[in-house]
């Protein structure tokens, strides 16, 4: 049943009638609940909020899969904006990013391009910027242009997905570059031969992942919603006596508030992914199908006055 859920709200998230329709009326029927603005302005006062409850940030301009080159160059344009909004209202956030919204599908010079100009912005006003992790097909363009910016950058950090099997070479392979690595489980559809299909088997590859990467003493950004990874990693730091100056929890804004603040009262670094923008539909479906559960969470949304 699980498995059925998740192959329907990826199905959802792919549908642009209802993509078009979530943009016009999208605010009106709960989607606040979980994006936190149509613009960086709105956004930036509930991050404020957020800010003051303990909590810090990283803020994500939605979009994704843009195939013409002016709109690539206004995301970034957008997420500059965003960078030094951050900077201006003294903000406690990072910035994430997907490369689809920048020109990846375009052509390899514009995201560079845009890509280089964010992250000079993002240097110049003390922001880090996390480029995330899309689908298989792009994974190894990402991870090359991440390689590429961190001999350039050193506020640049990206994401690696535990229901690949390529995952665990790649997180070895990168650590020659000291990385900054969010860790997640991965809300893509993708096939048997090349993720796990099975929940338990990303499951334990997330958690092997988790420990090399502590291990390997790089600082981890542990996304996740689910109480047997995050005990998980409270063993690890025990076991090995981790600094909790090495990594942090990161979850979405919205969803399992009460875990968030038990987690920050416990003096865990805690994060919250808040995304901003009017293209949120395809976001939210992605986020239920990687984790059905939230599914009650929306409808509460949705239906709460």
């Amino acid at each position: 049943m699980e498995q059925l859920m998740r192959n329907f709200f990826l199905f959802l998230s792919k549908n642009k009638t209802l993509t078009k329709l979530a943009k016009k009326y999208g605010f009106k029927f709960g989607a606040s609940r979980f994006v936190a603005g149509v613009d960086i302005d709105h956004a930036s006062r509930k991050i404020k909020e957020i800010n003051e409850d303990g909590f810090v940030v990283t803020v994500d301009h939605l979009g994704e899969f843009i195939d013409n080159e002016q709109e690539a160059r206004e995301s970034a344009d957008e997420c500059i904006h965003a960078i030094k909004t951050i900077d201006e209202k003294g903000l406690k956030s990072e910035m994430s990013l997907k490369l689809t919204s920048m020109g990846l599908d375009i052509s390899e010079e514009l995201v560079m391009e845009n890509l280089r100009k964010i992250l000079e912005a993002g240097k110049k006003h003390n922001v880090t910027v996390t480029i995330d992790m899309e689908d298989y097909e792009r994974c190894e363009k990402t991870l090359d242009i991440f390689k590429e910016l961190r001999k350039e950058y050193e506020n640049v950090g990206t994401v690696l997905q535990a229901y690949l099997y390529r995952t665990e070479e790649d997180l070895q392979d990168l650590n020659e570059f000291d990385p900054y690595l969010r860790l997640v489980k991965g809300a893509y559809k993708e096939s048997a031969e090349v993720a796990f299909p099975d929940k338990k088997d990303v499951d334990e590859n997330y958690k092997k992942l988790i420990k090399l990467n502590l291990l390997n003493r790089n600082y981890t950004a542990i996304g996740t919603h689910d109480d047997d990874i995050i005990d998980y990693v409270k063993q690890l730091e025990k076991e090995h006596n981790l600094s909790r100056d090495q990594f942090e929890f990161q979850m979405l804004f919205g969803i399992r508030i009460e875990l968030q603040n038990k987690l920050l009262n416990e003096g865990y670094k805690m994060r919250v992914y808040v995304p901003y923008g009017d293209d949120w539909f395809g976001y939210n479906m992605r986020r239920l199908a990687e984790r059905p559960a939230n599914v009650m969470f929306v409808l509460k949304g949705i239906f709460k006055k």
